[in-house]
């Protein structure tokens, strides 16, 4: 049960990273064919990775109330759905607002070390906390050559989204949709009932945050 579970979380953390990864060969063509230029192909970059910092410590969170299967799968639906909604935008500020969304369901990294954390013995975690790093650095490393393979496909069925380019996010939605269903049916919740009953409520994360920039040096 236990490699079982650390599988699962290697894919959702691998498949996070390759959905962010994905997208970046087209997000240029995409955001010229708007009329745009470099300065939002640069926003609309970076609003995954802010959409990402803001919300890692609210999943992190609410899966210590709510448990991590739920907030795990949650995210990778939203993933999936966030990159389906890129892979049809016809305005350039629906790009934005499903990189946004997909920054979103995609801060679960947090989410993911918990788990990890639950179910393996201290002498075993470190090894398994590496595998999360291995994870994140293939991810990253695939998903633009994912990208690329999918947006050549796509071009040879057509020009108009989700075909053409468009048609790496539709690869990305298809990747987190059928880890999903793995997930449904493989991943078990690894924080008991009992210890989530014991989660005190605790100060706002972001004002955790704010406090050390006001922390004298």
């Amino acid at each position: 049960m236990q490699k079982r579970a650390i599988l699962i979380i290697f894919l959702t953390v691998f498949i996070d990273l390759v959905g962010f990864g994905i997208i970046i060969p087209l997000t240029p063509f995409l955001v010229t064919s708007f009329g745009a230029d470099a300065f939002m192909v640069g926003l609309l970059m970076g609003i995954y990775s802010l959409a990402q910092f803001l919300f890692a410590p609210l999943w992190g969170q609410l899966s210590d109330r709510l448990g991590r299967r739920p907030i795990i799968l949650v995210s990778l639906l939203g993933a999936g759905l966030s990159h389906l909604m890129f892979a049809f935008a016809d305005h350039l500020w629906v790009l934005f607002v499903a990189r946004a969304l997909a920054g979103l369901f995609g801060a679960n990294i947090s989410t993911a070390m918990a788990y990890i954390a639950d179910i393996t013995e201290k002498k075993d975690r470190s090894k398994s906390m590496g595998l999360i790093g291995a994870a994140f650095g293939l991810g990253f490393v695939l998903g633009p050559f994912l990208g690329g393979i999918f947006a050549q496909f796509g071009d040879s069925l057509g020009d108009v989204a989700p075909f053409g380019k468009s048609f790496a996010a539709v690869g990305a939605a298809i990747i987190c949709l059928l880890n999903f269903g793995m997930a449904i049916f493989l991943l078990k919740e690894s924080l008991p009932q009992s210890l989530r009953s014991q989660v005190k409520k605790r100060p706002p994360r972001f004002k955790n945050i704010t406090k050390h920039f006001s922390t004298p040096v």
